[in-house]
């Protein structure tokens, strides 16, 4: 009974870890990202710029998860799969937008914010069955 509890706690422990380690991967991914999309619009028209600083978010946010968050090795299938946990996201996250917008009323301009927050559940667990099943 007690190494029962004793493993639960690190269990709950771990994924406490995780997610922070998650959250604080996410906030260096914002900063990689808006700033790569600062310095592109130098060279590229706005939509160009977003969608590499897109892409490069993507590759930050999979070295950053599998080697910080997650403490894993980096392995072609996860690397492959990962793009997934984006999609899965901006998918959740438009419907999540539509309902809080035109069903629960909520300002245009605040709606992704709450978005932003909601999946932030999903995403993580997304990212851990990616990359720690592959």
């Amino acid at each position: 009974m007690i190494l029962a509890n004793l493993r639960r706690l690190s269990r709950n422990r771990a994924w406490t870890g995780e997610m922070l380690r998650f959250l604080v991967g996410g906030i260096l991914n914002v900063i990689v990202g808006y700033g790569s999309y600062l310095i592109l619009l130098h060279w590229f028209r706005y939509e160009v710029a977003y969608a590499i600083a897109y892409v490069v978010g993507i590759i930050v946010s999979y070295i950053f998860s599998a080697l910080y968050v997650f403490r894993q090795p980096m392995r072609w299938r996860s690397a492959l799969f990962y793009p997934l946990v984006y999609l899965l996201q901006f998918l959740i996250g438009l419907a999540l937008l539509k309902i809080l917008i035109e069903v629960a009323h909520m300002p245009q301009r605040l709606a992704p914010l709450a978005v932003a927050v909601l999946t932030i559940p999903v995403t993580f667990l997304a990212s851990r069955v990616v990359i720690r099943r592959n």
